[in-house]
């Protein structure tokens, strides 16, 4: 990350309460979409969200969109999504299992981008 972000959001929630994602999504997209830089950076349980195949089988609402839906939105607004590279073992993970290639960084190369943000909210 080169220059600070507008809003950084560390999302930790996961698969485990999928009713609590779609505002971290939709908060982030609206924010990108007035300009801002947003950040996301998925660490925790959110880190399985990355993986090929999971966020497309999450949907918060019985018969609404899917996370993968709302993951995108966020992305085709321009918020950079980061993972947790720690939370990849955590989760079981290596790079191999995630869906696309996203930039992994471990926690103390990511706080001070992360802390040099406009607004940081932990989700």
């Amino acid at each position: 990350m080169s220059e600070a972000a507008d809003l950084v959001i560390i999302l930790i929630t996961g698969p485990e309460n999928p009713k609590r994602l779609p505002s971290a999504f939709f908060l982030a997209a609206t924010a990108a979409a007035a300009e801002q830089k947003v950040v996301m950076y998925f660490t925790g349980p959110a880190t399985e969200l990355l993986a090929k195949g999971k966020a497309e089988t999450i949907f918060p609402m019985s018969g609404g969109k899917s996370v993968a839906d709302f993951m995108k939105l966020a992305e085709d607004n321009g918020v950079q999504i980061i993972g947790c590279l720690q939370s990849l073992e955590l989760n079981g993970m290596t790079r191999d299992d995630l869906a696309k290639p996203v930039p992994m960084m471990n926690p103390s190369a990511a706080l001070p981008s992360l802390a040099a943000a406009g607004r940081v909210l932990t989700w």
